[in-house]
């Protein structure tokens, strides 16, 4: 017999599971095809379009219109696939991390230059 499935809670982080992964299938399938170069084109040339081809629901668009990956998240997006959709609008590590603390870039990479001194 399996024990009980138990869901551990960290603040701040969304856990990607099995509800997750059915809830973001359609964002990470969209972020996927991005592997392709025709792909990203056809999605820069009309978001909203190529949004409905894959049949993104609100939060997942809204995420998309904002450029930010944390909502992205907490919709269901995988990081692997969600990095494929930041390189296309050159979004790094920093970027990522402003958004994680709220911060702007240059706050963020001011805040780490301090860490390091």
């Amino acid at each position: 017999m399996n024990a009980p499935s138990r869901k551990r809670a960290i603040p701040g982080t969304v856990i990607f599971d099995g509800d997750q992964a059915r809830i973001g299938y359609a964002l990470n399938k969209m972020c996927f095809s991005f592997n392709s170069a025709d792909c990203r084109e056809a999605f820069q040339r009309d978001e909203e379009a190529y949004m409905d081809k894959y049949g993104l629901n609100d939060a997942q668009r809204q995420g998309i219109r904002n450029r930010n990956v944390l909502e992205l998240i907490a919709a269901g997006g995988h990081p692997y696939y969600l990095a494929k959709f930041a390189g296309i609008f050159k979004l790094d590590m920093q970027d990522i991390g402003a958004q994680q603390t709220g911060m702007t870039k240059e706050a963020f990479q001011a805040k780490l230059i301090a860490a390091g001194e």
